[in-house]
């Protein structure tokens, strides 16, 4: 099973959204909430390549992106392959 990491803060409606299209489709994800913690959110900067936004995805520790990027993929179909590989 690919693990997946989802950075993201209680107030973001991206992330409500990122995290209702994984359920919706039954992925697991691990949630890291940085809002009080600027370690983590440090962490999250560096691995994004320096974007401060919310919410940030990594599928096996790569950067998949935002919420964008995460609906252009499940709607064409790419998500799905990539958690399936």
């Amino acid at each position: 099973m690919k693990k997946i990491e989802l950075y993201s803060t209680p107030t973001c409606g991206f992330c409500h959204a990122a995290k209702r299209l994984f359920g919706d489709i039954g992925i697991c994800y691990f949630e890291i909430d940085i809002s009080s913690d600027p370690k983590l959110r440090s962490d999250m900067i560096r691995k994004a390549n320096g974007i401060r936004t919310v919410p940030q995805i990594f599928v096996n520790n790569e950067h998949l992106g935002g919420f964008s990027e995460l609906y252009a993929m499940q709607q064409s179909g790419i998500l799905e392959k990539l958690l399936k590989d």
